[in-house]
């Protein structure tokens, strides 16, 4: 049943029991049928003598998150048959710095997936420095040629956090078109590619953010709703309609009131499960199958670059 703008409905999948609350979307075990596939991919790639490779740029800061994730980066692609390169930069490296290892990777013919690491220091434009990327090796879509392309169409190399919030809500069975899908937060790299991936099948897609006025009833007339404002607890229960899809983009890292440190998303988890029919757990919803996509098309990268040069 269709809801009004402002009814009472739900997006009711044949599974869901008020009583019981929302499914869970698992993005740990989708993204584990996304890495499967990619590791049988780039082992055909070595067999073939053109293995799938990253080059990832590193420009230290003194914080160790980064440098955490660039390691965990690189056993996750061994555990996946991909090799690995971190080129690192030294503290103070300024835009002209990091342009020209950009550039260098650019030029080198062994090098088909770039990614750069952030945060970047301060002062250093990274839409510029992405943009200087080229868009054939952009792995984690951000060149703005390749978000210009999913907008006209023309290429699914959108940012991998966009890509993997269409692919977790494509995993419940929903039928996106004609759903109103309701996307909080509009950044370049997240929630407007989310809103035009959504539009492409035909959803109708009202894009809001944490300040847009009426924010909780426009909530409310979610089929499918979409945190992506980066501030923990926005949305609560009452902002939820029975049964409605809900895909928590959000990543906030809070202090709760026994003093542990912990990682939470947009939504109000446990209260809003209860009304929800579907709903993404943060975390073990979205980032897993982000770091899943990326990973992904790093193989996909190898493989066109691997056409082009027969």
């Amino acid at each position: 049943m269709r809801s009004s703008w402002f009814g009472t409905g739900g997006l009711y999948g044949p599974g869901y029991d008020r009583a019981m609350g929302a499914q869970i979307i698992d993005g740990r075990a989708m993204a584990e049928a996304f890495r499967s596939d990619a590791s049988e991919r780039a082992a055909a790639l070595r067999d073939a003598g053109t293995p799938a490779k990253l080059d990832a740029v590193l420009v230290e800061s003194g914080d160790n998150g980064a440098r955490v994730y660039a390691e965990n980066q690189r056993k996750t692609c061994a555990m996946l048959g991909i090799e690995y390169t971190l080129h690192t930069l030294p503290i103070g490296s300024d835009q002209s710095a990091i342009a020209e290892k950009i550039r260098e990777l650019n030029n080198d013919d062994s090098v088909h997936a770039i990614m750069l690491h952030m945060p970047l220091p301060e002062g250093v434009d990274a839409y510029r420095v992405q943009s200087q990327i080229d868009p054939d090796k952009d792995v984690e879509g951000v060149h703005p040629a390749n978000i210009g392309n999913v907008v006209y169409g023309r290429s699914m190399r959108a940012p991998c956090t966009a890509l993997a919030t269409l692919k977790l809500i494509e995993s419940t069975g929903t039928e996106l078109k004609g759903k109103r899908c309701v996307v909080v937060g509009a950044s370049a790299v997240v929630g407007r590619p989310i809103a035009v991936l959504l539009m492409q099948r035909e959803a109708t897609v009202l894009s809001c953010n944490k300040h847009t006025w009426g924010l909780a009833e426009l909530c409310r007339s979610a089929d499918i709703l979409i945190p992506a404002a980066g501030v923990a607890g926005l949305i609560t229960k009452d902002m939820v309609k029975p049964g409605t899809l809900v895909v928590d983009v959000g990543v906030n890292r809070i202090v709760d009131h026994e003093g542990n440190r912990k990682t939470v998303g947009d939504v109000d988890f446990e209260p809003v499960s209860g009304v929800a029919g579907w709903i993404s757990p943060v975390p073990g919803g979205v980032g897993p199958m982000t770091v899943a996509v990326l990973l992904h098309n790093v193989v996909e990268l190898a493989e066109e670059s691997r056409v082009r040069a027969e």
